[in-house]
């Protein structure tokens, strides 16, 4: 089996609970943060939907510098209204998806690395990326994002069996 074939149906289902909890945030608690240091709750939801997107850019090159020459990158503007999150997830869960399906083996295992001001923060196989700093990292901040929705009272999806809001087998 290839590797994008094994990975796909957990990709699938892993954007499907997050799209579910995207669809969650609230207009009016867009600034919402549950603390100082933390991100607003449309930062973090507008950071889940970006963060996807870094599949498919893991299997077109094979580095991304957060500084280069020392300047940090600007982060892509937040989205200003929950259809335009989900349009930004959508569009890129669509690309992500159609990379990986496209990848072959070979490309999957080639190295990705991450760098800082050119210094090598990680290097791993593209495949390994995907699932590390793509997958289980917006897993990650999916949880938060539930965090922030119990916290204001949103009714928390069901992801892989039943919330405390909702039982998809009642």
């Amino acid at each position: 089996m290839a590797i994008s074939d094994a990975l796909l149906p957990e990709f699938d289902q892993e954007m499907a609970g997050v799209r579910k909890t995207l669809e969650r945030v609230p207009a009016d608690k867009f600034d919402w943060q549950p603390h100082e240091k933390s991100g607003s709750m449309m930062w973090l939801a507008g950071h889940i939907a970006n963060l996807v997107g870094w599949a498919s850019m893991a299997i077109s090159t094979d580095e991304l510098d957060l500084a280069p020459g020392g300047e940090p990158m600007a982060p892509p503007p937040t989205p200003t209204s929950v259809d335009e999150l989900l349009a930004i997830f959508d569009k890129n869960v669509g690309e992500a998806r159609a990379a990986i399906a496209g990848a072959t083996d070979e490309t999957l295992m080639q190295p990705w690395t991450l760098l800082h001001n050119g210094l090598t923060t990680f290097s791993m196989p593209q495949v390994a990326m995907i699932r590390s700093f793509v997958m289980n990292h917006l897993i990650h901040h999916r949880a938060q994002l539930g965090v922030y929705l119990r916290l204001n009272d949103v009714p928390v999806p069901s992801i892989y069996g039943p919330s405390a809001d909702e039982d998809p087998f009642a």
